[in-house]
């Protein structure tokens, strides 16, 4: 597998343009940040305007949570096998890309090699890897941990009390989000805290040019 440093480069070699004013490379759209900062719904957004189909975190760990506890090993190791295969797939098919959503906790180096593993297919085969990075301060992201997209797409996350407890206590042991250090320089950094959902796609589809339909 490549290195951070190879990936690096390679997510962020020159993208084609078709003449179109859009980028033609098969390209994966990592959105990462804190719990409830509105990860899905912008990539949702972002599906339904450019036709690239969205992975969202919580479509592998609520597939697994009723038969293994959160964290376990066979826990990890489902849902890592259930993104790779699903990522392998579409970045050897004739989709345009994929969007994938990650909370991604910045002081865990396994965190930076997992993000590694999910670009490798894409990048391995001439495409790219570009990160979105969404933040706002907790007190907003506690509003928004109740919505009614958030729950219906996130079984785990109607029992509200509970995730709010977690929601506090990802963010009092991680960082959740990067401080000028990412990784990555295919990178937009998008305070959502008075944007909406519309509008931070609209960013995200001007800065790395992506296809709409």
């Amino acid at each position: 597998m490549p290195n951070s440093r190879s990936l690096k480069r390679l997510c962020c070699s020159s993208p084609t343009n078709n003449g179109t004013g859009y980028v033609s490379e098969k390209t994966i759209v990592v959105i990462v940040g804190p719990p409830a900062v509105g990860k899905m719904a912008v990539g949702r957004e972002l599906e339904r305007r450019t036709g690239i189909p969205l992975l969202h975190n919580h479509m592998t760990i609520d597939l697994v949570l009723p038969f293994f506890e959160f964290g376990s090993e066979p826990f990890s190791r489902l849902v890592g096998g259930f993104r790779k295969s699903i990522i392998n797939e579409v970045a050897a098919s004739d989709h345009a890309g994929l969007i994938f959503t990650y909370v991604w906790a910045f002081d865990q180096i396994s965190d930076l090699s997992s993000v590694e593993k999910l670009l490798e297919p894409f990048v391995s085969g001439g495409g790219r890897g570009v990160f979105v990075e969404l933040y706002a301060p907790l007190e907003i992201r506690l509003e928004r941990n109740d919505t009614p997209l958030r729950l219906l797409e996130k079984p785990s996350k109607r029992d509200v009390a509970a995730s709010r407890a977690r929601l506090i206590d990802i963010d009092t042991r991680h960082r959740m989000n990067s401080d000028g250090d990412f990784p990555y320089e295919d990178h937009l950094r998008v305070d959502t805290t008075k944007l909406s959902v519309e509008q931070t796609a609209d960013l995200v589809i001007e800065h790395f040019s992506l296809p709409t339909r």
